[in-house]
């Protein structure tokens, strides 16, 4: 799996005009698929992101997680960040497809959802409008292959 997390002080989503979901302060997640993806890796990238520390202490360091500051998070999935980009058009068939990807997305969901978190989302395969208002800017890249 791939996610781009970017601190935010307000994120949304907008689908055919109507806001799908929006956040105040916490975490845009921009979340691809891989064919090899499984629930356990799923499950595990939820795990990092929920604890990631990144928000500012009393001292001004990054120490506190989303938990310790009542964040939220907005999930939008992406199968963009599969792009193979060795020419100028982009290929994604290293995308996972929507019968795996589906699945593994929304369980992503449920995974932030079960650790306590509000958690907004997008619609899988929509054309959607993001928003957002990047905190820092903070943007974190995980590859779970890597």
């Amino acid at each position: 799996m791939r996610a781009v997390v970017t601190r935010v002080s307000s994120a949304s989503v907008t689908i055919g005009g109507a806001v799908e979901g929006t956040i105040d302060r916490g975490f845009l997640i921009l979340l691809g698929v891989g064919p090899s993806d499984t629930p356990a890796v799923c499950d595990k990238l939820a795990e990092k992101i929920c604890n990631l520390r990144v928000f500012e202490d009393e001292n001004g360091k990054m120490n506190l997680d989303l938990s310790q500051v009542g964040g939220s998070l907005l999930v939008v999935s992406q199968f963009t960040l599969y792009a193979d980009t060795k020419s100028r058009r982009p290929g994604f068939s290293g995308a996972a497809k929507p019968d795996l990807a589906v699945p593994l997305y929304e369980r992503f969901i449920d995974q932030c959802r079960a650790r306590g978190f509000q958690v907004a989302h997008g619609r899988f395969g929509a054309d959607m409008q993001v928003a957002s208002v990047n905190d820092g800017p903070v943007t974190i890249l995980y590859d779970t292959d890597q």
